[in-house]
């Protein structure tokens, strides 16, 4: 990105900069770090690092707006009412997976990155999984305390092998591939439900993928690793209990949330579960009502999954690195409220949403009255991975004018939700001009306007088309948008005017329509022009728009 563009992670306040000019930022840590994840804090030498845990909540509404970035666990609620009152915030890091503890639509809409490190404890979580189905199985707990009691009752303990069983797994993420894949090593079948996962992927990992009724109906070992929201709070239920086997065992050490305790007790007393396994509470720590707490049929552990000495120290050096990344803006890592591809390489992606915020700059300055809807098509090898982000480049440059100090790449579809303005997008299935391209075609009353941009060669981005008109224009620093007759003349009147001004040309792209009777003229400029510049080249008979904008 140019220097002088918005970062994805925002741009820097005159408050956060150093005499030098460097930006600084503030960063709050407000849960229990690993010590590794505080030293590459502590190493960045445009970090300021505080680390206050044990905030109350009026505490942390006091103190967040001074920081740039927070960093937390579970223990800190980012609420509407935190991010309201955090007025520099651009960034909150989640040591850990889950962010139910933060109000993601709120952040959004502020413009906040929120992040996650999903792949730092993936393996810890799957084998405490595993761990936890075999202790099930095996009646683990249960035969060490009557051991510890003094007692030997070995018939009583009598268990299940896990080979040739049928492993159910619901959320087929990281953790639920994680997991099948040591199922598998058991020689166990696997079937997974998950709504998101495409064939294609279930195939490979040699899956097969079922809808969740059939899921529950058809296993014999159920294990939840989906995250928490409204529609999946008590996702396991009376309702669902009555689908399973008898026979089946319930593993969770996801979500709390994902399982209705009291329905869960009542299946093991009548018998219509075989035994629960859980590591995670709806509320932790669970009280002592809690049915499942000290139930025989249960094998339970104080949400141990991602506690191993690895994920501890990996998800505290993610986190830490993923927050000074986006704060500086230079990559963005595991964001949970911007799509960005995690399997692509940033700076592609930073190429396609800057130049499809470019592309909205220039459907903005040139609409003759206010955008309504918006076509986006996009031709690229990869166009399913990047079409979201250039969809919110598109939203942002066209919005940003409008919004000025408040609309960014994570806010932009949200914002354009707000006022109506609608966007469809397409992964272009016939044969496009170039390769790597971006169409976007806005409409407004009875106005339409297409203009395409290019990404060359992975590297120089250029503008090829606006309406009719074909051309390769530079999208960079002052443009002149022009559009006039075509006659002769014109260029000399208009380098006259500019010359007048003290304007010197950096580049000047000509483009004509079919008829040859309009050029459109995109001219990059050294200098910005003062107002009275435009009203001069209106004045020009030939001249029918002219527009001067910053990209």
């Amino acid at each position: 990105m140019a220097a002088n563009d918005q970062s994805l992670a925002h741009s820097t306040t005159e408050s956060s900069l150093q005499e030098s000019g460097t930006p600084r930022f503030k960063v709050l840590v407000s849960d229990k770090l690993g010590q590794d994840g505080l030293d590459v804090l502590t190493a960045a030498d445009d970090v300021d690092l505080d680390v206050r845990t044990g905030m109350s909540a009026d505490e942390l509404l006091e103190a967040i707006g001074a920081y740039d970035g927070l960093v937390i666990r579970s223990g800190t609620d980012v609420t509407a009412q935190v991010l309201a009152a955090a007025s520099n915030l651009k960034v909150v890091g989640r040591a850990g997976v889950g962010v139910d503890n933060v109000d993601l639509d709120a952040a959004t809409r502020r413009g906040v990155i929120v992040m996650n490190t999903p792949a730092a404890n993936t393996i810890a979580t799957a084998e405490h999984a595993f761990a936890l189905m075999i202790s099930a199985s095996r009646n683990i707990a249960a035969a060490h305390v009557s051991l510890v009691a003094g007692r030997w009752q070995r018939s009583d303990f009598t268990g299940w092998e896990l080979k040739g069983k049928t492993l159910g797994v619901i959320g087929y993420g990281r953790i639920g591939r994680a997991l099948a894949e040591r199922a598998q090593a058991f020689e166990m079948s696997v079937k997974a439900y998950d709504p998101f996962v495409s064939e294609r992927v279930a195939r490979e990992s040699r899956v097969e993928l079922v809808e969740l009724e059939e899921l529950l109906a058809a296993s014999d070992y159920i294990s939840l690793h989906t995250s928490l929201s409204e529609q999946t709070r008590h996702l396991i239920n009376a309702d669902s209990i009555a689908l399973m086997k008898p026979s089946a065992i319930l593993i969770n050490a996801a979500r709390g949330g994902l399982v209705d305790a009291g329905a869960v007790a009542s299946a093991l007393d009548e018998g219509r579960l075989r035994g629960v396994a859980v590591d995670v509470f709806e509320t932790e720590p669970p009280g002592l009502d809690n049915p499942l707490i000290g139930h025989v049929g249960v094998t339970h552990t104080p949400h141990l999954g991602a506690s191993t000495a690895e994920a501890q120290r990996s998800v505290a050096i993610d986190v830490a690195q993923q927050v000074i990344d986006a704060l500086r803006g230079t990559r963005i890592t595991n964001s949970v409220n911007l799509a960005l591809p995690s399997n692509l390489d940033y700076a592609r992606v930073n190429r396609f949403i800057d130049l499809a915020a470019k592309v909205g700059r220039l459907q903005n300055a040139m609409a003759d009255a206010p955008i309504e809807h918006i076509e986006l098509e996009l031709y690229a090898d990869d166009a399913e991975d990047l079409m979201r982000p250039v969809a919110a480049g598109i939203l942002k440059g066209v919005l940003e004018s409008a919004l000025p100090d408040s609309v960014n790449y994570v806010n932009a579809p949200l914002l354009a939700q707000d006022r109506g303005l609608k966007i469809a997008r397409s992964v272009g299935l016939g044969k496009a001009d170039y390769r790597n391209q971006i169409i976007c075609r806005a409409n407004w009353g009875d106005g339409l306007r297409t203009v395409s941009g290019v990404v060359f060669g992975d590297e120089q981005a250029r503008i090829v088309q606006i309406s009719d008109y074909r051309l390769e224009a530079d999208p960079q620093g002052t443009v002149l948008l022009m559009l006039n007759d075509d006659v002769p003349g014109v260029i000399g009147a208009v380098g006259g005017v500019l010359g007048d001004h003290g304007i010197n040309i950096g580049e000047w792209r000509l483009g004509r329509n079919v008829e040859r009777t309009e050029a459109l003229s995109f001219i990059n400029l050294d200098t910005d022009p003062e107002g009275e510049l435009v009203d001069s080249l209106r004045a020009l008979a030939p001249v029918r728009k002219a527009v001067v904008l910053k990209l």
